[in-house]
């Protein structure tokens, strides 16, 4: 006899296999449920998670457009592709709640939590990437212009071409003063701090050779959150 199988290698799918099929009074685990020799994943009929938001930090939320702001100024999130309610419980706490939600829809709850946790973060203290150069032979120019927000990459292996690489907006970008060949980006967007410190280290990526022996290049080397506003 054949029978649909919960595929483990594979969740979210179903395997067609011989010989499987339920026997009237076998156990099944829990998060299973059996229908005419079917073994079929359950879905969960109410998942929540909630949030406590700090009392300098204010959140509204509309057709799941999330807005945070706080002392270092504000962030807006657009969340409306993912079919989950969020809202508000009580005056400082958010409630984000998924309805009969397969496994994946349910995993959604903690990601956007985090995401809204690291906007209250961003607005009460802020995120700052730091980055090194590395080089063996020819030593990496870098120049930081328009006050913070564009970074010029000079003699990068030696090349005549000049690199440049803007910041993302809300984030700026300069010098260490306390150690050499070293960079340091701040933000309060995580993704936009994360994203500029990706662009720079992407234009630095050696070219048609091979990367285990050419180590050249400007690579994040820490990540902080600041002290609070």
């Amino acid at each position: 006899m054949l029978a649909f199988v919960y595929n483990c290698a594979r969740p979210g799918q179903f395997m067609l296999a011989k010989n499987r099929s339920l026997r009237q009074g076998q156990p099944v685990a829990e998060k299973f449920y059996s229908a005419n020799g079917f073994l079929l994943l359950k879905n969960d009929i109410y998942k929540d998670d909630e949030l406590i938001i700090p009392e300098n930090v204010d959140i509204t939320i509309k057709s799941r457009i999330v807005t945070v702001k706080g002392p270092r100024g504000e962030l807006t999130k657009n969340l409306r592709h993912l079919n989950m309610e969020i809202k508000a419980d009580g005056e400082k706490k958010l409630k984000f709640v998924v309805y009969h939600g397969n496994r994946k829809h349910v995993a959604c709850i903690r990601t956007v939590r985090s995401i809204v946790n690291n906007m209250v973060t961003g607005v009460t203290k802020g995120f700052q990437y730091k980055m090194r150069y590395v080089y063996a032979h020819f030593p990496i120019n870098v120049i930081v212009n328009d006050g913070g927000k564009e970074v010029e990459i000079r003699n990068f292996l030696g090349q005549k071409v000049t690199f440049r690489v803007k910041m993302l907006e809300g984030c700026s970008v300069e010098n260490s003063a306390a150690q050499k060949d070293e960079l340091i980006i701040t933000g309060n967007d995580l993704d936009a701090v994360s994203q500029s410190a990706a662009s720079i280290q992407q234009a630095t990526a050696v070219k048609n050779k091979d990367i285990r022996k050419f180590l050249d290049g400007i690579y994040v080397s820490e990540r902080n959150v600041l002290e609070e506003a």
